[in-house]
């Protein structure tokens, strides 16, 4: 089901600062002395009138000039005393809405602030004060009958669909990788955008710039694939499961993400592998966050893995636990450190 929004209303807005100078001097004018500012705007000529002195106070009221081009305007007035300079915050603003009919009509006379209370807010300087004047229109919009208002739909982007199309038929292709046995054929500039390490590969110094045939060592053809999928689609379907394959992939991926500079892809399978820390798979995780600068991602295994002595001791008897005591020995002293403050507010 299509949904549309039609605009029956609009508004026009008009914002101006005032400046009175002598307000000293305003001290002596009469209740129904004013000053007056006028413009125009939205076809109609304003005058927004300033009682510097009404009453001991200061008010402010606006006449409308012209003549309502359909039987009357709508209008919200604000008014706030500002500094200039920006160095005191405004004064909050005094609203009134009115229903403007006839030419020369007034909205009500409103009192913005005590004479007294102005002079010592730090609004008047030099003998002086400005206030902004915002003044909003209701808009008459041409009559449409609603079963003649069209809205023209736009589909989401499907830029993603045809880079994948464009993945899996090949056509164009020039260049292909050699990943353990298996060939895939890609497009030396879409992976140059998505990737530093392409782009310096294939219009670098590198050998890679000139060769058709590239072959990638040490990763999985499942990997391989998934990164490609990435940088055409920007997004990994292999990461929506909920199991162990999801996160082996995720952990492979990871290192292949920073491998090839794809700061996304490796955020994406950051987020995974916080989402799911167990027993079996947390010191494979904490490895490749040391190895691969996640320091978000190791906090969070290295607090899983001190939770208690129950589950440290399981990690320590797992197999990702003897592979990273062997390539990452530093991390080790991080968790020493952690089981001591854990066990000190335990004893606590």
């Amino acid at each position: 089901m299509e949904h549309a929004c039609i605009n029956f209303t609009a508004v026009a807005r008009s914002v101006r600062l005032l400046k009175v100078d002598g307000f000293s001097l305003t001290e002596s004018m009469g209740n129904d002395d004013c000053v007056k500012s006028r413009w125009s705007f939205d076809g109609y000529e304003w005058e927004v009138r300033i009682y510097p002195a009404t009453n001991c106070s200061v008010a402010v009221e606006v006449a409308f000039l012209s003549r309502p081009r359909k039987g009357s305007v709508r209008a919200a007035i604000g008014f706030r005393m500002v500094d200039p300079r920006g160095m005191i915050k405004p004064s909050n603003e005094l609203c009134v809405s009115w229903v403007f009919t006839n030419p020369q009509e007034c909205s009500p006379k409103k009192v913005v602030a005590g004479r007294r209370e102005l002079g010592a807010s730090g609004f008047v300087r030099a003998d002086s004060f400005t206030m902004q004047c915002t003044i909003t229109v209701l808009k008459e919009l041409p009559d449409t009958a609603p079963d003649t208002v069209q809205e023209v739909p736009v589909p989401s982007s499907n830029l993603h669909r045809h880079l994948a199309d464009l993945l899996q038929s090949e056509t164009g292709a020039d260049v292909t990788f050699l990943v353990s046995g298996q060939s895939f054929a890609a497009h030396k500039n879409i992976l140059a955008a998505r990737s530093p390490v392409f782009m310096a590969q294939f219009f670098g110094d590198m050998k890679e710039k000139c060769s058709q045939s590239v072959e990638i060592k040490d990763m999985d053809p499942v990997v391989f694939r998934a990164l490609l999928h990435f940088i055409y689609t920007d997004a990994v379907a292999e990461l929506g499961e909920k199991d162990e394959a999801a996160t082996v992939i995720a952990q492979h991926l990871l290192a292949a993400a920073d491998r090839y500079g794809l700061d996304r892809l490796k955020l994406i399978c950051e987020g995974k592998l916080s989402g799911g820390i167990d027993v079996d798979t947390v010191a494979t995780t904490l490895a490749l966050a040391e190895q691969h600068n996640c320091p978000q991602l190791k906090a969070k295994c290295v607090g899983f893995i001190v939770t208690s002595p129950a589950v440290l001791d399981a990690v320590l008897a797992t197999d990702g636990y003897k592979h990273l005591e062997a390539c990452c020995p530093s991390v080790l002293a991080d968790l020493l450190k952690s089981s001591l403050r854990m066990g000190g507010r335990t004893d606590a």
